[in-house]
């Protein structure tokens, strides 16, 4: 699975937009670094459970970025819902 984050447009990267795609329940599947800061990755943990969303771990936010082609280390990645899971 965390192959199709490659695919930049399944995905988004980082905190911030996992947080705000969490809200918008746009989510089918949460990535988390295991080494995240321990507030950041408690935040998506609830944040995933509340929305009843999967989490999967990934060793490092060095892994994370490149599994997601970014240059930046990321602590957090998601895969959005495809377009006929959000349709009525």
């Amino acid at each position: 699975m965390p192959e199709q984050l490659k695919k930049r447009q399944m995905r988004v990267v980082g905190v911030r937009q996992v947080m705000r795609a969490l809200k918008e329940n746009a989510l089918e599947r949460v990535f988390l670094a295991l080494d995240a800061a321990p507030h950041l990755r408690g935040q998506i943990e609830q944040a995933a459970r509340e929305n009843d969303i999967p989490l999967e771990t990934v060793s490092t936010m060095e892994e994370m970025a490149r599994l997601c082609r970014v240059d930046v280390p990321s602590a957090a990645a998601g895969l959005l819902k495809s377009d006929e899971k959000n349709s009525p």
